[in-house]
C-alpha cells in the first residue's frame, strides 16, 4: 500500500512542534507495518539541506489550481530524494521564491504571518492532490494522508483534478483544531477554489477562507491525535466554531493517539545528556538535576522538588496560571524551571514572578531541543497545563524519563496519565497528577499533592517506576492508519462528488 504523507516539518529538519516529531516516526512506523511512505514537504532552506534528490524533478499541472502556478518566475517544481539521515524517501516542493526566505515557516522574523501564506501552502495541497492523481508516473500513491491547516486543501484538490473520474482517497489528521489558515474570501479566485465552495456546507468560516475547514469537508476520512479530542471537538467548547461541521461528519472521525520514538526519548542512550539512567536505576538522574541547577543558576538543593515546563508560552498551554501559584510553589520548597517562547504578555509575567525568587525558577526563551532533553530528565514534576491538548507529547516524555506529569484533564492528557489518587496508589495504576478545574487554584491543588507524595518515598518511588514502564510507541498507532487506509480502498467512492458527507 501507497501512501503519500504531506506535512511541513520534520524533526531534526525543522521542528517547531510536535508535528515534526510525528512526522519523523510516524512514517517509519508505517513502513515497519507494510506501508510504502513518501513524504511531501515545503523545500524550507534546512529541510532542503537533510535531503539527497535521486530522481529528476516534476512539472505540476498547471490547469486550475491556485494562480501561484502559472505566476511565479521559476515555476514549482516536485523533486524525488530522500532524508541523508534517515533515507526516507521524499518530495521536495521547490519553490524558492515561496520557500527559502529568512524567518520561520509559518512567520518572518518578527513574528508576522507571511502576507501570502495562502499561496504557500495551497501551493502544497495542489501539489499532494497531483501526486495523487498520477504526476510521479513512477509512484501513485493508493491514499493522501494531509497534516493540519496547511495540508487542508489538498482533500478538496485531490476531487477538483480528478473531475468526473476516479478520486484517491484521502485523510485529513488535525494536530490543533485551533489553527485553522484562515484567509480572505477574495483569496478563493487565486487559489483555484470554485466560488461554489465558499458557503457553510464548504470551506466557508464566518466570511474567510478556512483551509482546516476545507480537509474536514473534503477528506474521506478524519482522525484526531487522541480518542478523547475525537470527543472534544465535537463540542462547542473545544470546537472552535466547527463543531457544527465536524458532528455532520462524526461517522468519519476517529482518534488515534500519538506515540513516541523511544529511539530519540530514552533516558537510558539519549546523547544530550550528560548522565544517563532507567527504571532499575535511577541515580543518573540526580546527577542530570544537580547539572541543570548550575545551568539556570537554582540553587543546587538535590530534596528540591522541581517541576518544569518545555512549550510554548501561550494561553491554551495554561502558562498564564502559574505566577499565581509560584509563591507557595517556593514556600514549599520547591523550584521550576520553564523552557518556551510566545505570548509576549505571559513571558512577561512568568518574567517578573519569577524574579521575586532568585535561585528557585528560572525562564529560558526559545528553542533548544538539547536543554529541552536535559529538563524533561532533571525535574521532578513536568507541568502540562493546558486548556486543551489534541494530544501532548512533553507528558509521554516525561513519563519516560519518571518525571511525572502534571496535566489537566482534557485530550491526550486525560488518555494517558492516572492521577496519584489514593486507590491508583493502591492498584499500582497512578502515574502522574491530574487536575480539571481549569484554574490557578486548580493547577496549585495538584501541586499540593505532588508535594504531599514527595513526603513519601516509596510511594513516590512506586509511581515513578510505574511511569516509566509505560509504553506509547508508534506500532499501535501505525496499525491503527493502515487499518483505516484499508478501509478508505475498500470503500465506493463517489467519484469527483464535492458534497460533503
Amino acid at each position: 500500500m501507497k501512501v503519500l504523507y504531506v506535512c511541513t516539518e520534520l524533526y531534526p529538519l525543522l521542528k517547531t512542534g510536535g508535528l515534526a516529531d510525528v512526522g519523523a516516526a510516524l512514517p517509519a512506523a508505517l513502513q515497519a507495518a507494510g506501508c510504502h511512505v513518501r513524504l511531501l514537504l515545503p523545500a524550507f532552506a534546512s529541510i532542503a539541506a537533510g535531503v539527497r534528490a535521486d530522481a529528476p524533478a516534476l512539472r505540476l499541472p498547471a490547469r486550475a489550481g491556485p494562480d501561484v502556478l502559472r505566476t511565479l518566475e521559476t515555476p514549482p517544481m516536485l523533486v524525488p530524494g530522500h532524508v541523508i539521515e534517515s533515507g526516507q524517501p521524499v518530495y521536495l516542493l521547490d519553490a524558492p521564491a515561496l520557500y527559502q526566505r529568512d524567518g520561520g515557516p509559518y512567520q518572518d522574523a518578527a513574528g508576522q504571518e507571511w502576507s501570502d501564506n495562502a499561496a504557500r501552502f495551497a501551493l502544497l495541497g495542489w501539489a499532494a492532490a497531483a501526486l495523487g492523481q498520477g504526476a510521479d508516473p513512477h509512484w501513485q500513491p493508493d491514499v493522501v494522508h494531509a497534516h493540519d491547516w496547511h495540508a487542508g486543501l489538498a482533500p478538496l484538490y485531490l476531487k477538483l483534478l480528478a473531475g468526473t473520474g476516479p478520486v484517491t482517497p484521502s485523510v485529513f489528521t488535525v494536530h490543533n483544531l485551533a489553527f485553522q489558515g484562515l484567509f480572505s474570501a477574495s483569496s478563493c479566485a487565486a487559489l483555484g477554489v470554485p466560488e461554489s465552495l465558499f458557503n457553510i456546507d464548504g470551506v466557508e468560516y464566518h466570511g474567510l477562507l478556512s483551509f482546516m475547514k476545507a480537509g474536514l469537508q473534503f477528506a474521506d476520512a478524519i482522525t484526531t491525535v487522541s480518542p478523547r479530542y475525537a470527543q472534544e471537538i465535537l463540542t462547542p467548547e473545544q470546537g472552535c466554531g466547527l463543531d457544527g461541521a465536524l458532528r455532520a461528519r462524526r461517522e468519519r472521525i476517529s482518534g488515534i493517539l500519538n506515540g513516541v520514538d523511544y529511539a530519540i526519548w530514552n533516558p537510558a542512550t539519549d546523547p544530550l545528556l550528560n548522565a544517563h539512567f532507567d527504571g532499575q536505576c535511577i541515580s543518573g538522574k540526580a546527577r542530570v538535576k544537580r547539572d541543570l541547577q548550575r545551568l539556570l543558576g537554582l540553587e543546587e538543593r538535590p530534596q528540591a522538588l522541581l517541576f518544569a515546563a518545555v512549550t510554548r508560552l501561550s494561553e491554551q498551554k495554561g502558562l498564564h496560571l502559574v505566577p499565581a501559584m509560584l509563591p507557595e510553589l517556593v514556600e514549599r520548597g520547591g523550584q521550576l524551571a520553564i523552557l518556551g517562547s510566545g505570548d509576549p504578555a505571559i513571558e512577561g509575567a512568568l518574567r517578573e514572578a519569577m524574579a521575586c525568587h532568585p535561585g528557585q525558577a528560572a525562564l529560558r526563551t526559545g528553542y533548544d531541543e538539547a536543554l529541552a532533553h536535559c529538563i524533561i530528565a532533571a525535574a521532578d514534576v513536568i507541568l502540562v497545563p493546558s486548556r486543551f491538548e489534541p494530544c501532548g507529547l512533553t507528558q509521554l516524555y516525561g513519563l519516560r524519563y519518571g518525571t511525572l506529569p502534571l496535566v489537566h484533564a482534557v485530550g491526550g492528557l486525560a488518555d494517558t496519565v492516572t492521577d496519584c489518587s489514593l486507590e491508583a496508589i493502591d492498584d499500582g495504576s497512578a502515574s502522574g497528577f491530574v487536575f480539571h478545574d481549569f484554574s490557578a487554584s486548580g493547577l496549585l491543588g495538584a501541586v499540593r499533592r505532588a508535594f504531599a507524595l514527595r513526603r513519601r518515598p516509596a510511594d513516590w518511588s512506586a509511581v515513578q517506576r510505574h511511569a516509566m514502564q509505560q509504553r506509547f510507541d508508534w506500532q499501535q498507532p501505525a496499525q491503527a492508519y493502515r487499518s483505516l487506509y484499508q478501509s478508505l480502498l475498500g470503500t465506493a467512492l463517489a467519484h469527483g462528488s464535492l458534497v460533503s458527507s
